[in-house]
């Protein structure tokens, strides 16, 4: 990782909720959840809270430097419609070797919609590829 990120840093980050982003629409095709409302789905919330991450990250990463999710912990307390914008506050909480602890907050405009931390490790994308290839590999994937 370049030098520069530092415990306290804090960035912000927007998205419009999108009809494919609400509950009903998670694995549609397999049926999963029609008759759910049509609300952002607390999975995409997730996403976008990582996405958020990802962004404040990425300015930092060395060449053939990514980061990957390992923990998340937030709760999804208010709904948010489809095309509403939400925005994730994101703060660096601490750098732990590869390991970055964020804090997350996520607003609608109109309620806190959501909230907790997430964990992103750095990793090596060449190395970590040669792992999913073993992986592949074992799994009989191949082909």
């Amino acid at each position: 990782m370049k030098p520069g990120l530092t415990p306290g840093a804090r960035a912000r980050f927007s998205m419009t909720v999108a009809e494919d982003d609400t509950v009903r629409a998670l694995f549609a095709d397999r049926g999963a959840f029609p008759q759910m409302p049509a609300v952002f789905a607390t999975a995409k919330m997730v996403g976008l809270m990582e996405w958020a991450c990802v962004e404040q990250l990425r300015p930092y990463y060395a060449e053939g430097e990514d980061s990957l999710g390992v923990h998340v912990d937030v709760d999804h307390t208010a709904p948010t419609l489809p095309g509403q914008a939400v925005t994730v506050e994101t703060e660096v909480e601490e750098i732990d070797g590869r390991f970055i602890w964020f804090k997350v907050v996520a607003h609608d405009g109109i309620d806190r919609i959501g909230a907790g931390r997430h964990r992103r490790a750095l990793i090596t994308t060449a190395k970590f590829n040669d792992r999913l290839a073993a992986k592949r590999a074992m799994a009989g994937l191949e082909g």
